[in-house]
């Protein structure tokens, strides 16, 4: 439960920053598309925060594996997703883009496992 909140925390934090620096940081920089697909990331990691967030407060009252493991694909999914389009917006290397949807499918997985832990126990 603590580890979510504490990872939520950080990623909160670095998702406003993130969003500052490439609002003001990058502008001008970067291409509008490369700006979009920086907000993009940006969005998706704050969406994902959340998740984070409430996973740990669901764990407070549900001592359930199923909802963990929710917590740690939210944690990939940031990474993948989130990380690749940073680093694809920033640098245009394509090989980056093509790893963002394996930060995609964390995501679904961890909103499934988060669900079904919440059908079962709540």
């Amino acid at each position: 439960m603590k580890l979510f909140l504490i990872l939520g925390a950080i990623n909160g934090f670095l998702a406003v920053a993130l969003g500052a620096f490439g609002a003001h940081g990058l502008e001008g920089k970067l291409s509008e598309k490369a700006l979009k697909t920086w907000d993009k990331a940006v969005n998706y990691q704050m969406f994902h925060t959340m998740a984070l967030l409430i996973t740990g407060l669901l764990l407070a009252k549900l001592q359930s594996g199923g909802m963990v493991w929710a917590g740690w694909m939210f944690l990939v999914g940031i990474l993948l997703f989130s990380g690749t389009l940073y680093i694809y917006s920033t640098t245009g290397i394509k090989t980056f883009a093509m790893i963002t949807p394996i930060g995609g499918v964390a995501f679904l997985v961890g909103w499934v496992l988060l669900g079904y832990a919440v059908m079962k126990y709540l």
